[in-house]
Parts: C-alpha cells; sequence; structure tokens
C-alpha cells in the first residue's frame, strides 16, 4: 500500500512541475534566465548603517551612534549599562584611549597577554573588542581576530560584550562582508559571526541565553563617515 501511495504523489508531483514548466524552450538554466549579477558587490540599499542598527536591535542588542572622540566614553557606558563595573578583558591591540578610559572608570582591565585563562576568562565582567566588517541584511558583525578583537575565547567566554563597529566597516550584505574579511581568511585568521547575544532554546522553545557566547551585546556604531 505504501509503495503505490509514494508512486503515486510521485507522479503527481512531476506531473505539476511538467505543467509548471511547459513555457521553458531553453532548458538550460543560466541561459534561459541569465542573472545580472555579482557576487561581492552587495545589495541596494537606502541607509546601510540605519539598516545594520535596526536590524541588530531586533536581535535584542543595544546600540549606540556616537562620533570618534567620544568612543571611549560610549565603551565605559556600555560597561555599566551591561552590569559589568568590576572588570573587562581587552585584546592586546585595543585602541589605547579606550583602555584608558575604562580604568579611569575605576574597572579593572584584563588585558589578553600572556592568555588568561578560561576561568580567568569565565570570572571577567565583560569583553571590548573592535570588529572588522559589519552586514546590514542580517544585522551581523564579523570578527576576524587580528590585534583589536583578539582570540576568539575572549569574545566568548565572557558574558557581556562590547563591540565598537565603524559606520565605513558596514556593508550591505553577506557576500561584501566576505569581500571586505577575505584579506583576513587568506592570512589564516578565523571569523566569528556574531548576531545579537547568544541564545538558543530546546524542543519545547524555552530560550536559554549564553550558551554559545556572551548573554549582552552592545554595539557602539562610530559615525566616521
Amino acid at each position: 500500500m505504501s509503495t503505490i501511495q509514494d508512486s503515486t504523489a510521485r507522479a503527481e508531483i512531476l506531473a505539476r512541475i511538467r505543467r509548471a514548466t511547459t513555457d521553458v524552450t531553453d532548458k538550460n538554466p543560466e541561459t534561459d534566465t541569465p542573472i545580472n549579477w555579482t557576487y561581492g558587490t552587495g545589495i541596494d540599499m537606502e541607509d546601510v548603517v540605519g539598516t545594520f542598527v535596526e536590524k541588530v536591535i531586533d536581535y535584542s542588542a543595544t546600540v549606540v551612534r556616537v562620533k570618534k572622540a567620544d568612543v571611549p566614553k560610549a565603551v565605559v557606558d556600555g560597561l555599566k549599562a551591561t552590569g559589568a563595573d568590576k572588570s573587562a578583558v581587552v585584546p592586546p591591540g585595543l585602541d589605547p584611549s579606550w583602555i584608558k578610559a575604562i580604568k579611569a572608570a575605576g574597572i579593572e582591565v584584563r588585558i589578553d597577554d600572556p592568555q588568561l585563562s578560561h576561568t580567568e576568562l569565565d570570572n571577567t565582567d565583560a569583553v571590548v573588542t573592535a570588529a572588522s566588517s559589519a552586514v546590514a541584511d542580517t544585522g551581523t558583525i564579523v570578527l576576524t581576530h587580528v590585534a583589536d578583537q583578539g582570540r576568539r575565547a575572549i569574545s566568548l567566554v565572557p558574558d557581556r560584550h562590547i563591540c565598537v563597529v565603524r559606520a565605513s566597516q558596514v556593508v550591505s550584505d553577506v557576500g561584501e562582508a566576505m569581500q571586505a574579511v577575505k584579506p583576513a581568511v587568506h592570512e589564516g585568521h578565523p571569523l566569528t559571526w556574531i548576531s545579537g547575544g547568544s541564545a538558543t532554546s530546546d524542543i519545547e522553545l524555552s530560550r536559554v541565553d549564553g550558551v554559545h557566547g556572551p548573554r549582552q551585546l552592545y554595539v557602539v556604531v562610530v559615525d566616521d563617515q
């Protein structure tokens, strides 16, 4: 019985496909429907940075837009807003003015050089990093883990992530972002793609935050354009 039913269903599906494609005269899809699009060139978008901000907020993350001169204060504000008022780990290549501002706010700065242990990272309130690229279409931040972003562990273990993204780093789509980070990939750097705070859910849709990374994401967008 099952075999007969499967055969009947298959025949019906194929018949529908044939009816739907009766007007297709050229069986080669590349010549039948030319695609005037080149990978990595991006998509049309009226406000790339504005769209990125909206998408990040949709992930329940916090976003602030500031001028370059205001970044150190914004980083400190982000730490305090997320509850990270005791300690923060930073990569060795982070902007010195940001580090100075964090220290001036009375927050302990733990530079990941030499590398901190996982226990030390777990006992640190937050991590502060820069970014390599950001995707407006998906609200995603891309880290290539160069000097101002540090190794992957520091951006995954602490519960809070303060991430600084320059407006000039924001591109329209994933393909364009891949072109932006391509040199780092060729140099052997790993990539981390961040879309909001870490969260997952079980089969009953019970949400659990912080399973794969920081529970809270605070994004500082620098208007440098």
